[in-house]
């Protein structure tokens, strides 16, 4: 039963603390990799999947704010910080992504989980959920690349091989050519739609450069956008609220509105001045309309 002084606190807008995690990660390993997690709070679980630069420090803003009321791992994917997995397979995706969240939920005997996801983390998230909807008490999607949707549509095709061209390609090229800071700055420039790279403190970069190697996998995987069949999405039943960006990019955006199409009865949020990097670009608005959603489950 959800304490009346947490409904109260989020509809009256009382704010929530937001200290750093302050914990080191553990590591267990499954499906023979490795995989770095931190856990905080107690009761239902909640797990975070971050986006494709970032990793299990990036979540620090909604651990806080949601431990007080769940048990929440936020963990890092498979090729990212500080985890040492090396980079075998040419087909890297969220369905490879979506298995190792299956094994980390078993070993850490979590059963029914709320699931977080934004960008990569929000198509892991969304895949989990078609192979095993019985796990998952409800489903939060910050702007999932399921860019296959946008590249099998006429009337979006266009949009799509503007995104290859802009940013995947000229990724790929540079990771080939054993330039990794070029390629995470077609990324990160390419999602902002500006030139936000060379902006950012030295620090931020270097997280970014942490991450390199997930961000490698996905550009040179041949499959980096797989098929998530639309007929499948449509049968969702657990309740799900779908994140966009108000500044985010056409690509995902599109992919967003088509994901509301195909999920009518889903919850929207639209968190201001933030791009496809919401839950840390606007961390207060972002942390604003989940524990909302959250509760709303609960009453």
């Amino acid at each position: 039963m959800l304490r009346t002084a947490w409904v109260l606190g989020i509809l009256l807008g009382v704010p929530v603390a937001t200290s750093g995690q302050g914990v080191q990660p553990q590591a267990l390993r499954v499906r023979g990799v490795e995989l770095h997690y931190v856990e905080r709070g107690s009761g239902e679980p909640l797990v975070l999947l971050h986006g494709g630069q970032a990793d299990y420090r990036a979540w620090a803003p909604q651990m806080a704010a949601l431990s007080p009321y769940f048990r929440v791992i936020s963990y890092s994917r498979r090729y990212h910080y500080p985890n040492h997995n090396p980079l075998t397979a040419t087909n890297h995706s969220a369905y490879v992504e979506a298995e190792d969240l299956a094994a980390l939920i078993k070993t850490l005997g979590l059963g029914r989980v709320h699931l977080v996801g934004t960008s990569i983390g929000a198509a892991t998230a969304l895949v989990f959920a078609l192979q095993h909807p019985e796990i998952v008490r409800s489903l939060v999607l910050a702007e999932p690349p399921i860019h296959g949707w946008i590249r099998d549509s006429a009337a979006t095709a266009d949009v799509y091989r503007t995104y290859i061209a802009a940013i995947q390609e000229p990724a790929a090229r540079a990771f080939l050519a054993g330039d990794d800071t070029a390629a995470m700055k077609a990324f990160v420039d390419g999602f902002a739609g500006t030139a936000r790279f060379d902006e950012l403190a030295p620090d931020a970069q270097a997280t970014i450069m942490q991450n390199a190697l997930a961000m490698k996998a996905l550009a040179l995987s041949r499959d980096a956008f797989p098929d998530v069949p639309k007929s499948r999405v449509r049968r969702l039943r657990m309740p799900i609220l779908i994140i966009a960006g108000a500044n985010t990019i056409a690509i995902h955006r599109l992919v967003n509105d088509e994901l509301t199409r195909l999920l009518p009865r889903a919850q929207t949020a639209r968190i201001p001045n933030a791009g496809h990097g919401s839950p840390r670009e606007n961390p207060d608005s972002f942390n604003a309309a989940v524990l909302c959603f959250l509760a709303a489950q609960k009453q």
